[in-house]
């Protein structure tokens, strides 16, 4: 029996599960948007390098080429589209910060024909109303994260209006 091995954070390795709770779909997402957009605000390859890790070690080398580069367009979009500063956790943080969850938000919504949620996940992220090539980014990783069999939960839609005021949205 082949064992499948788990997406691992720095400083994690060995350890059984680092996201106890946390669905691979989700995780690759939200971990994915972090570093992504890490790396854009530093210019830190180690960064990149680090999502790559991740959806390779997930997805395998072949499947992942495909999703982390649409993540990659998608997470530009947002660094050069967004009205305001976007937050993320720290590298090592286990959970996602609301920033994060919108982004997760987004993906989810698109892969579940959402629109009202995922354009107001959007409007909530960027700060604007300037979201089509956020959005279209966004339908473009959710049908390569379906084409991997990467399948986020419909519960993981939040309703970005009852986010908005709060620090730590929780998808599910």
């Amino acid at each position: 029996m082949i064992k499948k091995r788990h997406v691992l954070l720095p400083g994690t390795a060995g350890a059984q599960d680092p996201h106890p709770g946390q669905r691979r779909p989700e995780a690759l997402v939200g971990f994915g948007f972090r570093y992504w957009l890490a790396g854009f605000r530093t210019g830190d390859v180690g960064c990149w390098e680090l999502a790559w890790n991740v959806y390779a070690t997930e997805l395998g080398v072949h499947r992942a080429k495909p999703v982390i580069t649409e993540l990659s367009c998608w997470v530009r979009s947002i660094h050069q589209d967004a009205a305001r500063g976007i937050q993320i956790s720290s590298a090592s943080c286990p959970g996602f910060c609301r920033d994060e969850c919108l982004a997760i938000s987004m993906v989810a919504a698109c892969q579940h024909s959402a629109c009202p949620a995922m354009r107001s996940c959007a409007f909530a992220l960027l700060g604007t109303s300037n979201v089509e090539a956020v959005v279209d980014g966004a339908e473009q990783l959710a049908q390569h994260l379906t084409d991997a069999d990467q399948l986020l939960h419909v519960h993981s839609i939040c309703n970005a209006a009852a986010v908005v005021g709060n620090r730590e949205p929780r998808p599910h």
